[in-house]
């Protein structure tokens, strides 16, 4: 297991901690809790994800390989930890690589700062640049909650 690997599940336990306390204030603004029903197994699985508020609509990025997502697809629903409450949401799973470059590039205009995280590069207006889009894509998916 890489380093980064075993940091990321170090962190979860804390990021779930910290977002169940009553100091979820300090990072619930972008970073909440998604709770789902293992389809096969039936057991419940809770993952920090980072997050991107418009109007009613919650989205965030997954790489396609976690397994989380994938018992959402078909507009299953989903628990949110979300500011100190949770709220329950339809998903809609984006998987297609195109329409996934197309929401997130939509993603990085209302969230720039994330750009460097996705490894995609911004240009002097703050576009996109959308080779790197496509590639990263490739190995993402979108997910939106709808509350």
């Amino acid at each position: 297991m890489s380093s980064q690997s075993t940091f990321l599940k170090l962190s979860n336990p804390f990021m779930k901690a910290i977002l169940r306390s009553p100091l979820h204030g300090m990072i619930s603004g972008s970073t909440m809790i998604v709770t789902v029903t293992g389809r096969k197994s039936g057991k419940r699985i809770s993952t920090p994800v980072n997050y991107l508020r418009t109007d009613q609509t919650l989205s965030t990025l997954s790489f396609r390989n976690r397994m989380w997502w994938r018992n959402l697809r078909s507009g299953g629903t989903a628990m949110l930890r979300l500011q100190g409450r949770d709220v329950e949401a339809r998903a809609e799973i984006i998987e297609d690589d195109t329409d996934v470059a197309a929401s997130l590039t939509t993603y990085l205009q209302q969230a720039p700062k994330l750009a460097k995280y996705i490894g995609v590069s911004l240009d002097a207006n703050g576009h996109p640049n959308p080779a790197e889009v496509v590639q990263a894509a490739a190995t993402r998916v979108m997910i939106h909650f709808h509350l």
